[in-house]
């Protein structure tokens, strides 16, 4: 009965997808984003130049849009917030909200970016370049404020987009 255990099977899993294989190796030197001013330096965007710590030598500088840019010239985002049914009292507060978290993210990930605020009087429509950023700001929304219904919706598997809306009242 014990030998039913030690026998060996081959069994081929498929390769975990890895950060590695999702962005090749980094570019060599600085790459300097022309619109918003962040620096592509050893594998990551960060904030600035002046923000850096760099070695004594010379660096090949070579001037490009970054990812969030990019996105926000396409017309392309990986978040979208509806906010629907926002008290009249509470709108002011909640625009507020989403600019302050979204500066806040920015400062630390310079690709967390808000796009754009747009809606009515009774709605929000929240457009994020990260998904993550996305689910964070409306479990903050959720947090912040009383009686908030929340649905999350993500695209299909080759997409990264995240739809969540955000119901005031339920």
């Amino acid at each position: 009965m014990s030998n039913i255990f030690r026998k060996q099977y081959d069994v081929k899993l498929p390769r975990e997808r890895t950060e590695a294989h999702e962005f090749k190796g980094g570019l060599a030197g600085l790459t300097i984003c022309s619109v918003c001013g962040a620096v592509y330096y050893k594998k990551s965007w960060r904030a600035g130049l002046e923000k850096l710590k760099l070695p004594e030598r010379d660096y090949p500088v070579k001037f490009a849009l970054c990812p969030a840019c990019r996105m926000i010239k396409n017309g392309q985002y990986e978040g979208r917030i509806i906010v629907k049914n926002i008290p009249p009292k509470a709108r002011d507060l909640l625009v507020h909200l989403i600019e302050a978290f979204c500066r806040r993210a920015q400062d630390r990930d310079q690709m967390d970016r808000l796009i754009k605020i747009g809606g009515g009087k009774d709605s929000l429509e929240v457009f994020l370049t990260e998904n993550q950023l996305a689910n964070k700001l409306a479990k903050k929304i959720k947090d912040a404020f009383n009686k908030v219904g929340v649905r999350v919706s993500f695209a299909a598997a080759p997409g990264d987009v995240v739809n969540i809306t955000v119901v005031f009242g339920k």
